[in-house]
């Protein structure tokens, strides 16, 4: 079941607008700009989840960063033997 819905009155640059009204499709500006609140909503809790961490353990490294952005590839790479993937 979805949440109930209010209406609100927001304020943003009009080449901003017109741009999420063109996107939002079938399911209109509400629905577009409602989703991209959720994703920044999202990107916030976890920003916040990082610093608590990070105040705990210790910033993480670019090393790091980078050896998990490897992950996938590597597994890829065992997976098909020659680290050719499948199309």
């Amino acid at each position: 079941m979805t949440e109930p819905t209010r209406k609100y009155s927001i304020s943003m640059p009009r080449d901003i607008a017109e741009a999420a009204r063109a996107r939002g499709g079938p399911s209109g500006l509400s629905a577009y700009v409602a989703a991209a609140v959720a994703r920044q909503i999202e990107r916030d809790n976890l920003n916040e989840l990082i610093q608590v961490a990070e105040a705990e353990h210790g910033p993480v490294s670019e090393e790091e960063v980078q050896a998990l952005r490897d992950q996938p590839h590597e597994a890829r790479t065992r997976q098909t033997g020659d680290g050719a993937h499948a199309a």
